[in-house]
C-alpha cells in the first residue's frame, strides 16, 4: 500500500459577501486562514467540507488558492469571479418573486472524483508552495508596516525634538531676561538704600541746626 500522505488535502466551501468561496486545504483551520476569516465559520454553520467532483477538481488544481463564484450560482469556481449580475440592475426595477432555490432541493448524489496518491501528493506540494507564498506576502506586508511604524516614530521623535528645542530656547531667553530684571532690581535696591543713608545723614544735620536755632 502507498504510504499515507501526511497532509491529505480536502475541499472546503463557504459564502462570504457576494461570493461562494472554495479552497483545497489540509484542515479546517488552514481553510479559515486562506479565507482570512476572523471567526470559525465551520462552527457557525456557514462553511463545510464538500465532495462535489467539479469543485474538488478545480480546487485541487490550485491547492491553497481561494476560488470564487457569484453567491448562489452554480457556475464554475475561478480565481477571478464576476459579481452577481443582479447587483448591477437598477433599484427601481420591479422585484420578481424569488424562484424556489435549486440548492434547497436535495441534489442527486454525485460520485466523488477519486484522487489517486500521486495526484494528492502533487496537490499537497502545491498547497505548501501556495502557503509559503502567502506567508512570504504576510512577512512582506509586516515588514512594510514595521518600516512605516519606524518612519512614523522617527517623524514623531523629530517633531518632539523640534518642539522641545523651541521650549528650551524660550526658557533660556526668559531666564536671561529675568536675570537682567533681577540685576536692575538689585541696582535699584542699592540706589534706594544709598538714598536712605544720605537722607538720614542730611536730616540729622538739619534737625541739629534747627535745634540750635531755637536756643
Amino acid at each position: 500500500m502507498p504510504k499515507q500522505l501526511k497532509r491529505q488535502l480536502k475541499t472546503y466551501q463557504t459564502s462570504l459577501g457576494f461570493y461562494d468561496q472554495a479552497v483545497a486545504a489540509p484542515s479546517m483551520k488552514a481553510a479559515l486562514e486562506a479565507w482570512g476569516a476572523s471567526s470559525n465559520l465551520f462552527h457557525q454553520g456557514v462553511a463545510r467540507e464538500i465532495d462535489d467532483p467539479d469543485i474538488v477538481a478545480a480546487t485541487m488544481a490550485k491547492p491553497g488558492v481561494v476560488l470564487r463564484r457569484p453567491v448562489g450560482s452554480d457556475g464554475p469556481f475561478t480565481e477571478s469571479a464576476e459579481l452577481p449580475t443582479d447587483l448591477a440592475e437598477g433599484e427601481n426595477k420591479p422585484k420578481r418573486k424569488p424562484k424556489p432555490s435549486k440548492r434547497a432541493a436535495k441534489p442527486a448524489h454525485k460520485p466523488s472524483r477519486k484522487i489517486d496518491d500521486q495526484e494528492a501528493r502533487k496537490a499537497a506540494v502545491a498547497f505548501e508552495k501556495e502557503e509559503q507564498r502567502r506567508e512570504a506576502e504576510r512577512r512582506k506586508e509586516e515588514a512594510a508596516r514595521a518600516k512605516a511604524r519606524v518612519k512614523e516614530r522617527a517623524r514623531r521623535d523629530k517633531a518632539v525634538a523640534v518642539a522641545q528645542a523651541a521650549i528650551d530656547k524660550a526658557r533660556r531667553e526668559h531666564e536671561a531676561r529675568a536675570e537682567e530684571i533681577e540685576a536692575a532690581r538689585a541696582a535699584l535696591d542699592e540706589r534706594a538704600e544709598a538714598e536712605e543713608t544720605r537722607w538720614d545723614k542730611q536730616r540729622k544735620k538739619l534737625e541739629e541746626a534747627l535745634r540750635r536755632a531755637r536756643e
